[in-house]
């Protein structure tokens, strides 16, 4: 099937094969096990919201149709990974697009472009949060600007390190909780993002994340933390322009590096992440 001039198809729903349905089923319930008490709250209502679950690949008519009526949303099928400006163009639009295919048996944890399961359960839970749908907005509105600006390399660090592999305090400021798509999605990251002593967790601060090179081949080496969504979406409504040219005078930092001035978060005792060292 030949996707439309906007990369969007109609979803091959009947084309799913009984074994792509054993893999998603076989993800789902991997993640299902996994996630209570690490994943965000919001995330976990979204996706009891929309009735997502482990009995196979879920109609994206059916997702719409719950998501147009909660934050105005809705899901449009399309083949892979999709130029810049149709993906912006999509989100400024309340449109997410999702990769209908999903992986093979042998690549269940991780790939490295997104699939059916990347993209329905890590992404569209949080997008039935009011807050976090208008950041997406936002995201997309920016994203058709940068490109005008050259300063795609720059939002797309933003969206590597908050809506695919962001964490977020949780409601009483101590714990720490995924949010992000590509985490929410791997078995093997939302263990390491939260139990290994190994990355960096980093207070978010716009101009930092923006400045930080990020891995897409290996387990993240900073994850950056919110304090909400809230913050996230004040992030997003200056305009960028004053951003970027600061960061024109900036050196890029390393995706494992920390910076002077850095908010480092550090365990504490039990479950709390309350100490912080000031780098």
């Amino acid at each position: 099937m030949e996707p439309r001039p906007d990369f969007t198809m109609d979803q091959p729903i009947a084309s799913y094969t009984p074994t792509d349905h054993a893999t998603w089923r076989t993800l789902f319930e991997h993640q299902a096990a996994l996630l209570p008490g690490r994943a965000c709250e919001e995330f976990m209502l979204g996706l009891k919201g929309l009735g997502v679950a482990a009995d196979g690949i879920p109609d994206f008519n059916r997702l719409s149709d719950i998501l147009g009526k909660a934050t105005g949303w809705s899901i449009v099928a399309v083949p892979g990974l999709v130029p810049d400006e149709v993906f912006f163009g999509h989100l400024a639009n309340r449109r997410f697009p999702v990769t209908w295919w999903i992986r093979k048996p042998e690549q269940m944890d991780y790939l490295q472009e997104p699939d059916v399961f990347h993209d329905i359960y890590g992404h569209v839970p949080l997008l039935m949060n009011p807050v976090f749908a208008d950041y997406m907005q936002a995201y997309g509105e920016g994203g058709v600007k940068a490109q005008r600006l050259g300063e795609i390399t720059h939002l797309a660090r933003l969206y590597w390190y908050t809506v695919e592999f962001g964490l977020i305090r949780d409601a009483g400021g101590r714990g720490l909780r995924i949010y992000g798509s590509g985490i929410l999605s791997s078995k093997s990251e939302s263990i390491h993002c939260l139990d290994s002593a190994a990355p960096n967790r980093i207070g978010f601060d716009l101009l930092r994340v923006m400045r930080t090179r990020y891995r897409i081949d290996t387990f993240q080496k900073t994850y950056f933390v919110i304090d909400s969504f809230d913050q996230l979406f004040a992030a997003t409504r200056p305009d960028f322009r004053p951003f970027y040219e600061r960061l024109h005078g900036a050196p890029d930092l390393g995706a494992g590096e920390v910076a002077a001035g850095d908010t480092v978060l550090v365990r504490g005792t039990g479950e709390g992440w309350g100490h912080t060292d000031d780098a």
